[in-house]
């Protein structure tokens, strides 16, 4: 979907959402028709690889958020094709970008911003995790594509046969993309329908739900998609033992 559909189902209400350099920055109006607020829009589209430059502007549009307006939410549209993968962004430390992109969200959480992501096309690997999974909870709509890394390149890496990863991915969501695998194993916390006016409530309702803290794992058990996450936590922090089932 392109971002301006997107933006228009999203917000009727209005908004300045701008475009540079396949960055997506401004703001827009949500409410129930009963009040309306205005919420920070921060993300990406174009399939936009995240190399220095993106990492940093995103980051100091959430910086100019928390300075500017204390406590307003924040949208985080994304269509990633993951890390930028040049000579170029690895000498200049792509890796410190993003995660001083991380810390400014976590930085703004902090600071009360309750933020939330969406993932509207695609979001894959790094590009993916210091956005969408830093968000308080990230949605997706049905046709989105989602995976931290393809098949292919997890054969290359585990040394396990693509044939035998394909076959895993069946039935087991770790191994599988898709918004579906990511909904059972927690990452994402829920579809968005897009039928008319679906959206703009949905978003509504998310910004209405409170904040919990970090609960995905506890989903994924509870969805059957992560078995293990979750009690392994318990017993860390219960400071017990865990044995291999």
């Amino acid at each position: 979907m392109q971002w301006q559909t997107l933006a228009t189902a999203l917000f009727p209400l209005g908004h300045t959402i701008t475009e540079r350099d396949d960055f997506l920055s401004g703001e827009a109006q949500v409410g129930d028709g009963v009040a309306a607020d205005t919420i920070a829009i921060i993300g990406t589209t174009g399939h936009a690889p995240i190399g220095v430059e993106i990492a940093l502007a995103q980051a100091t549009a959430i910086l100019d958020t928390v300075r500017e307006h204390p406590g307003r939410a924040i949208l985080i549209l994304v269509d990633t094709q993951g890390q930028r993968l040049r000579h170029r962004d690895e000498m200049l430390g792509i890796n410190s970008y993003m995660a001083h992109l991380g810390k400014c969200v976590e930085l703004a959480r902090r600071r009360g911003h309750k933020i939330l992501a969406l993932v509207y096309d695609q979001a894959l690997s790094g590009g993916f995790i210091t956005s969408g999974l830093m968000a308080d909870a990230c949605y997706a709509l049905p046709d989105a594509t989602i995976r931290v890394m393809g098949l292919p390149a997890m054969a290359r890496i585990t040394k396990v046969p693509e044939e035998l990863l394909t076959e895993l991915a069946k039935s087991n969501p770790v191994f599988a993309p898709g918004p579906e695998n990511y909904l059972r194993m927690g990452g994402v916390r829920a579809i968005w329908e897009q039928a008319d006016g679906a959206l703009a409530a949905q978003l509504v309702d998310a910004l209405k739900e409170p904040t919990a803290g970090d609960d995905r794992s506890a989903l994924g058990l509870a969805r059957g998609g992560r078995l293990l996450a979750q009690p392994v936590i318990a017993a860390v922090v219960a400071g017990g033992h865990v044995l291999a089932a």
